[in-house]
């Protein structure tokens, strides 16, 4: 699948790291390095747009190693990328950790996944058909 995409940051395009990854990874398009410190959050830009095609998503969502190494998340996770939205992909960060953690300019700090979705379209009923778990959730299914 093709996506247009304007680059203004002086990054490389994402890319996937290896033939069986699903996501790319997005750089921080920053001047100069900053400091985020303990619980605080900051909009990142990415120096990206995108123009998605109709029945597609992008998902922004955490990477692994950043949550492991540094404590850092993103909040609104995963983050949709609407296939109508043209501005700038910037990437809501948060330091979850209890120290200050340094973001460097052009630093791997998320993940992009494009995937399909469908749209519904509401059918309302009096009731729905039983299922074996019927009403229960929030751990109702066992934790082992």
């Amino acid at each position: 699948m093709k996506v247009r995409i304007i680059n203004r940051s002086r990054y490389p395009l994402p890319e996937y790291a290896t033939s069986l990854s699903a996501g790319m990874d997005l750089r921080a398009d920053l001047s100069d390095a900053i400091v985020l410190n303990p619980l605080e959050r900051i909009l990142i830009p990415t120096g990206l747009y995108i123009a998605l095609p109709p029945g597609y998503e992008a998902q922004v969502r955490p990477r692994s190693g950043m949550a492991v190494k540094k404590g850092l998340g993103i909040l609104n996770s995963p983050g949709t990328i609407d296939a109508d939205y043209r501005g700038e992909i910037r990437i809501i960060l948060v330091n979850l950790s209890n120290v200050p953690v340094k973001i460097e300019p052009g630093e791997r700090v998320a993940q992009m996944i494009v995937a399909s979705h469908e749209r519904v379209e509401w059918e309302p009923v009096e009731e729905l058909e039983q299922t074996e778990r019927g009403e229960g959730g929030f751990g109702s299914t066992g934790g082992k």
